[in-house]
């Protein structure tokens, strides 16, 4: 196994976590996906901000786990979500990393980024 370059966030390359005072409602073919009181705005970057939906207030029911992977230095490894409501357009795009520090390539329309369950 390849040891995964780490890197820190810092001058270079800031990442910014706060929380979204508003309300956050994610819709993919007319059906809620999320609804929460509870999002995290993450800015890293020049990148887009991105919003952090707990698991708890996304339909899980609604997402199917992809086999999609991918490896960011500063956010860690990242598994992939599709909605299959939202067709073509809604493959591979809720994320999940084990670390709270995570990003979604955001699509034409928001897509839900789901947080790990917190350890028990």
């Amino acid at each position: 196994m390849l040891d995964k370059p780490v890197k820190i966030p810092g001058p270079n390359h800031p990442i910014a976590i706060e929380a979204n005072p508003s309300r956050v409602v994610v819709k993919v073919g007319g059906k809620i996906i999320a609804d929460t009181h509870d999002a995290l705005t993450l800015r890293e970057a020049s990148y887009p901000a991105v919003q952090y939906i707990p698991r708890r207030d996304v339909d899980m029911a609604a997402l199917k786990r992809s086999e999609h992977t991918t490896y960011c230095p500063y956010k860690g490894d990242a598994s992939y979500y599709s909605i299959p409501a939202g067709g073509d357009r809604s493959r591979d795009a809720p994320v999940t990393r084990a670390v709270l520090l995570a990003r979604l390539v955001m699509m034409a329309f928001s897509m839900p980024v789901v947080l790990p369950a917190p350890a028990s």
